[in-house]
């Protein structure tokens, strides 16, 4: 088949469970004998034209937090409607205002509709107004819809009374690692916590740093990331974290970061509205421990071999409790391993494939009424408790 995968900033993935799902999916795909287009954001004349067996198609955005994904998605879609496909996958239900744009050239389309963008706290209250109605767009124009959770399909059918197809990601297995890059860092194996998250409010940076503060923890926290839009969090982070507190902004070299990952005494993860989160998974993949935000998506990956908090005391009594009892910890981290086995991105692509070969034969429901249950727009940008049961 010829597949198209619109709507992200492309691969190699350097960024983003979307970018992880594209590169880890479109190769399996590509090594299958399937034509895979990936549309990427433009980096320049010299930008590769091929990756992993996938063809790439390189295209400019205007560099605002706004209008980066939407706009280059329509020059994506338009080059799309030129090169026809027999099936497209667009990422990211923010950009389904383009949508009619690829049904009419004919192209049998999937949505990947995230997870609850519209609860971020960076977009205001117009931002937020837009996420929630192009969710409904995403239902009334796509073929089919694509949720990374079960959370996410239960919202699903709850806001619209429609199915999607469940296609989680992959949790790659970090087994036998060295330790010779974590000397680099100035750190030692089983002798740090770990948060890898960009500063944004909902993914909960602030409160872990906060948490881990308050307690009497002796590992440093290394915290790994940074905010490409947002300097006033950055600043708050800073000024929360102690002497205690390795900050080192963005790390891309993969294989140090799998080392972080796969050597930390346990990783924090503060993740809230997006559904199966990929920094997750590469934890439980390691085989280390996890403590994360209480709420649904992460329960449903960690189930009762996590350890979950809800405000900064918790992840004190987190941290704490992880140090002074290193067996159970480990036992905790060992259950993760075997839950990992259930994220498996073969199969993955087996669920891509599979769709692809729907869409092409349109055994899909195609574009359904949208029908949209009342919320608060103006209610928490995080998910309150009711919330979370909500999509349990």
């Amino acid at each position: 088949m010829r597949i198209a995968l619109v709507g992200t900033r492309g691969v190699p993935a350097r960024y983003g469970g979307f970018e992880t799902a594209v590169d880890e999916v479109g190769r399996r795909l590509a090594a299958r004998g399937h034509d895979v287009t990936v549309y990427c954001r433009s980096t320049g004349e010299d930008a590769p034209r091929t990756y992993a067996g996938m063809r790439l198609v390189h295209l400019p955005a205007v560099r605002t937090r706004s209008l980066e994904t939407l706009s280059h998605t329509g020059l994506s879609v338009l080059h799309l409607a030129a090169h026809r496909v027999d099936a497209a996958i667009v990422f990211n239900a923010a950009n389904s205002p383009w949508l009619p744009v690829v049904r009419a050239a004919r192209i049998p389309v999937a949505t990947h509709v995230d997870g609850l963008e519209w609860k971020r706290a960076k977009w205001g209250p117009n931002g937020r107004r837009y996420y929630r109605a192009a969710e409904s767009l995403s239902v009334r124009w796509s073929d089919a819809l694509i949720a990374d959770a079960e959370g996410i399909a239960q919202y699903y059918r709850d806001a619209f009374a429609v199915d999607t197809t469940l296609l989680t990601y992959g949790a790659p297995r970090l087994d036998g690692l060295g330790t010779g890059r974590l000397a680099e860092l100035g750190v030692e194996a089983d002798g740090y916590h770990l948060v890898v998250a960009r500063f944004e409010p909902e993914n909960h940076v602030d409160l872990i740093v906060d948490g881990y503060r308050r307690s009497g923890a002796t590992l440093p926290l290394v915290v790994v990331g940074g905010a490409p839009y947002s300097d006033a969090y950055t600043a708050r982070v800073r000024e929360l974290a102690d002497e205690r507190v390795h900050l080192l902004g963005p790390v891309w070299d993969q294989d140090q970061l799998d080392e972080l990952y796969a050597h930390a005494r346990t990783y924090l993860h503060g993740h809230s509205v997006g559904g199966t989160n990929p920094s997750l998974l590469r934890a439980i993949g390691a085989g280390t421990a996890v403590t994360a935000f209480d709420v649904s998506f992460n329960r449903e990956v960690l189930g009762a071999d996590g350890r979950f908090f809800a405000d900064a005391d918790g992840v004190a009594v987190a941290v704490e409790e992880a140090e002074s009892d290193p067996a159970a910890t480990a036992a905790r981290a060992a259950g993760l391993r075997v839950r990992a086995e259930a994220y498996d991105w073969d199969r993955v692509a087996d669920g891509y494939e599979q769709l692809c070969r729907d869409l092409q034969a349109r055994r899909v429901p195609g574009p359904r009424r949208s029908r949209r249950r009342p919320v608060d727009l103006d209610g928490p940008a995080t998910p309150s408790p009711a919330d979370s049961e909500a999509l349990r």
